[in-house]
Order: C-alpha cells, then structure tokens, then sequence
C-alpha cells in the first residue's frame, strides 16, 4: 500500500519542528572540539584571575613574604604560573600548563624535545637549512623551539607550522617579518610565545614545504600576520603585533579552541578577523577567548570584528580606537568582561560596538554582552539579545571587578622585556586608513580561484573529516525521498 503524499509531507514537517533541539545541535554543535558549554568556559577565566589578584593582595598585606614574590605576582594567571619561577629556564615546558580559556588545551610541543633555532636565515622554502625556524616547524614530531640568540628571521614566503609545535621566543629578541609570515592551516596544538610579528606582506604562487614528506604549491596569501586557517588548540601569547597588510590575526574556516593573551597590537587597520564569511555554517562552532591583552595606539577597527561563533573577551585595554574596538555580522555571541575601553577624542566614535551590515531588527536578538567593562572618555557598549538577562547572573557574580585592575594585569602585554612598537614605518594596507569591513576573510594562500578546499594541509593533520549527519538529517533525506516516490508513483 502506498502512503498518501500528504501523510508523509505532514511527517516531515512534524519530525522537523519537533526536533529543534536537534536541529539547533546539527547547526550550531559543527565542530568536533567546540566545547558544548562556553559560558562555563568563560567563568572559569575570571576565577582564574580573580583567585590570582586575591593571592597578589593576600602577599602584599603580608610584611614577611620577600619583595621578590611580592613583585613576581601581578595577578595575571597566566604570567604567575611560571615567571616567578627564577629557574623557568629549565623549566620551559611548564608554560604549556598555563593557558586559559578556550585554548588552554594547546599543548604545543609539550612531551617532545627541544630544538634550538641557530640560523636566521630562510634562503629555501621547499628544503629548509637545519637550524632554521622553517626547518623546525615543518617536522611531523612535537618540538619545543627556542632560539640560540636575538634574531631577525626575514620569511621568503609563508612560514607553514605543523601540529604539536611550540615557538618559545623567551630569552631572546625574536622577529618574524617579510613575505606571508605565520600560518597554521588544519593543524593543532600550536603554541606561539613571546615573538614580534611585523610589516607582513602578500606572497606566494611557490611551493612550500609543509612537512618532511610533503611539498605543495601555495597561492597569494594576504599579509595576515598569523593566519589561523580550520585549526583548533591554539594559544598566541605574549607577542608583538604591527604593521602588516592585512590582518594581525586571522581566524577563519572553522577554527576553535583559541586563545590569544597578554598580546600587543599597535599601528594597524584591520586588527583581528574571526570568521570567513557570513554564510560560513562552520564558523558558527568557532570559540575564541581574547583575554589580558592591550589593543594601543594607532589601532582603527576588528578588535575583534566576529562572524558566527562566541568569542568570550575579557580583561583587555582598549585605547583610543579610530572607528569601533568591536564588530560582527551573521549572530555572533560577544561576551565582554572587565575591559577597560578608552575611546577616541572623535565623537563619533565613541562606541565601542557596531553591528556589520544588517539592521537593528536583525541583531537586536544577538546575544552581546558588558559586564564590569570600564568606560572611559565616553565610551559606550550597546548590548543586545540575552546580553541583560540572568542567564549570566552566575558568571558575573564574582568580585573584585578586575577591571579595576587592568593596568596590573596588562603591565607586561606583548613581548616581556621588549619594546612594544618596532618603530617601523613602512607597511603596507595595514596602517591607519579607513576601509570597508564587510569583505571576507581570506586567511591562508588561496588556490587562485577562490578554493580554499584545494589547499595544501600540513602533515599530522589531515583535512578534518566532515562531521557525520544527525539522525535528524538523515530521518530528512529518507521522508524526503519517499516522498518523491509517492508523487511519482501517483502520476504514473
């Protein structure tokens, strides 16, 4: 017996509005290593930092503790971990142990051994010099890289890193400029520490090494100064950003797990890109923690601008931006905690959110939004969604405000003993001219066309295999098919 066609085509519709649990999850769930509760993420990083102000005040108000330690800890959780060990040196793998956020799983090469970089030069991307930075990032084994003096390593082209890596600039003046610069594409547990990234510009249509096995041909990349392309388990600390021509960081193409601390950008345009465009379904898995850096001088817009995704920003300084610190498009969730915001002299400015490309009807239901955040010079943050109800009343309940201790906590932002601007004047897009910010993200090296499907992927990280369909999706196709035979068979 034949099932009328109506019968089914009610099913269907039945099976799909009963199911939006379901489908919320096969939506919104896309990505193997998004943590299913980010909120819960995000409290757990203001614990984190107020149990270290409460144990930096526990040590000043006690007169026996050595000066030592009393100025050792800042209240910043990461850099208390491990800078008041004074034999860090030997010790250097304990950083791993210290991230927070959603990045705090990156183990970089944390187990593997140490590999010291002795020659700044990069004359070869397809068979790079032993004891060169290119040399070590490409190795399929977990690495721990630190460099044997201060260097200036000029990149020929895209420096690509393979999983499991560590690039621990401690120690040393470390620079990475020229052509490309850092791109982590489908890979995972990456760890940059301590580096001064600058003046990055657009390069490629060469081969390029990705791994001892592997060669493939890259196209133009963007100038981005890191470019995280479909990677997770990452964590980009105390750098130096500046200068390049496109993007400082960019996080694009199902990219998650991330962190980025204790970081300083200056002098730049379009800061930090998160997400590749607004119809990119995978970006809506992307979680990213933005936590104890300072945004400085000479900074105009994407700081960050999202697309899709929970980016959770926290206990950041933001000075004097020339168009708006934070954006986004396509519904992202935007939760932001204890910054201090600075805004700009231009009265037109002095807002630190702006909504991409849609209308107020559209965003009213994002989910945006402030609590602790320090407004000054008339600064001002437009929440939106569920940004004002008691669904947060758990992750703000804490005290301090650690916003009030946001010059304390960003006292050592970028590289730690290093200057913070590299003085250079001679870049590219990235300087502070204003543009449009509803263009996509381009990330890594393109094929050309536009195929971002037909790059090449470093070794020990495969292209991510595609989630398998829910049950929802594939009760869907089955209806579906049925139903199209039913009407089939009718007319015949």
């Amino acid at each position: 017996m034949v099932v009328p066609h109506t019968y089914i085509l009610l099913l269907l519709l039945c099976l799909i509005f009963s199911s939006s649990v379901g489908a919320t999850t096969f939506f919104n769930l896309t990505l193997s290593h998004q943590h299913p509760n980010p909120d819960f993420v995000a409290l757990q990083v203001r614990r984190r930092v107020n149990e270290s102000i409460s144990k930096r005040r526990q040590i000043l108000e006690t007169p026996l503790l050595s000066k030592a330690q009393s100025q050792c800890l800042t209240g910043n959780p990461i850099d208390d971990c491990w800078r008041c060990d004074s034999n860090w040196g030997n010790n250097r793998q304990r950083l791993a142990d210290c991230a927070i956020g959603f990045g705090q799983g990156a183990m970089g090469g944390k187990g593997g051994r140490f590999y010291e970089v002795t020659d700044s030069s990069d004359h070869d991307t397809v068979s790079p010099t032993p004891g060169t930075l290119r040399y070590a990032v490409i190795q399929d084994e977990p690495l721990w890289i630190t460099f044997k003096s201060n260097m200036v390593i000029k990149l020929k082209h895209e420096l690509i890193v393979n999983s499991y890596k560590t690039i621990d600039g401690r120690g040393a003046n470390v620079q990475i400029t020229g052509n490309g610069c850092i791109t982590l594409q489908y890979v995972s547990n990456v760890i940059i520490h301590n580096v001064q990234v600058y003046n990055c510009m657009p390069s490629g249509n060469t081969d390029i090494r990705s791994s001892p096995t592997h060669v493939g041909h890259r196209g133009k990349s963007d100038g981005d100064g890191i470019s995280i392309f479909g990677s997770r388990n990452i964590w980009i600390d105390h750098c130096t950003l500046s200068h390049c021509t496109d993007g400082l960081v960019d996080i694009i193409m199902g990219s998650t797990a991330i962190t980025l601390s204790n970081n300083y950008f200056s002098d730049h345009n379009e800061v930090m890109l998160l997400g590749h465009d607004d119809k990119y379904l995978p970006d809506s898995g992307m979680q990213v923690t933005i936590a104890l850096n300072r945004f400085g001088e000479g900074l105009v817009q994407r700081m960050p601008r999202v697309r899709r995704g929970y980016v959770h920003v926290v206990n950041n300084d933001y000075f004097e931006w020339k168009m708006y610190a934070i954006g986004g498009s396509a519904g992202p969730t935007v939760n932001s905690e204890d910054n201090r915001f600075t805004a700009p002299v231009d009265p037109s400015a002095k807002e630190v959110t702006r909504r991409e490309d849609t209308s107020e009807g559209e965003w009213a239901d994002w989910n945006w939004r402030t609590d602790g955040d320090l407004m000054v010079n008339g600064a001002f943050f437009v929440p939106s969604g569920e940004g004002a109800t008691m669904q947060y009343a758990k992750a703000s309940s804490f005290n301090p405000k650690s916003a009030n201790q946001i010059e304390q906590l960003t006292m050592n932002a970028g590289v730690l003993g290093g200057t913070r601007d590299n003085s250079v004047r001679s870049y590219g897009g990235g300087s502070t001219t204003t543009g449009t910010s509803g263009d996509s993200g381009g990330g890594g090296s393109s094929g050309g066309g536009g195929d971002y499907f037909g790059m090449i992927f470093a070794a020990g990280a495969a292209p991510r295999k595609a989630s398998p369909p829910s049950i929802l999706f594939l009760s869907f196709l089955i209806i579906l098919i049925l139903y199209i035979s039913t009407i089939a068979g009718g007319l015949l």
